[in-house]
């Protein structure tokens, strides 16, 4: 996808989360949370920063782990996901990053449809 088409796309998306979950458009962190609580499969629960980083944290290697760079190890004794970083993630510019993680909340958005 081109950086036409991933915005394209993002803003769809950004639309029809914000409308779905009555909320402003939601950001990269919004999305990353959003993922990460539905890869912890818990449903709705109260979240510390904490926790709040880690879901981000689980989206993220969820995320890149589509495009081999983390494989998931398993669940902890609280049901919580973990992931090894298989190969390193390369040094992608900030708007290059930027792209890429776009690109696969988008292609996970989809998938889940």
């Amino acid at each position: 996808m081109n950086a036409s088409v991933i915005n394209r796309k993002w803003n769809e998306l950004q639309a029809d989360t914000a409308k779905h979950f009555e909320m402003e458009k939601p950001d990269i962190k919004v999305m990353l949370f959003l993922i990460g609580v539905q890869e912890l499969g818990k449903g709705p629960m109260k979240f510390n920063k904490r926790q709040k980083e880690e879901l981000m944290h689980i989206a993220t290697c969820r995320l890149f782990s589509e495009m081999g760079f983390y494989e998931l190890e398993g669940l902890d004794q609280d049901g919580w996901p973990h992931w090894q970083l298989i190969k390193p993630i390369p040094n992608y510019t900030l708007l290059e990053q930027e792209m890429v993680i776009k690109s696969l909340i988008i292609d996970y958005f989809e998938e889940a449809v």
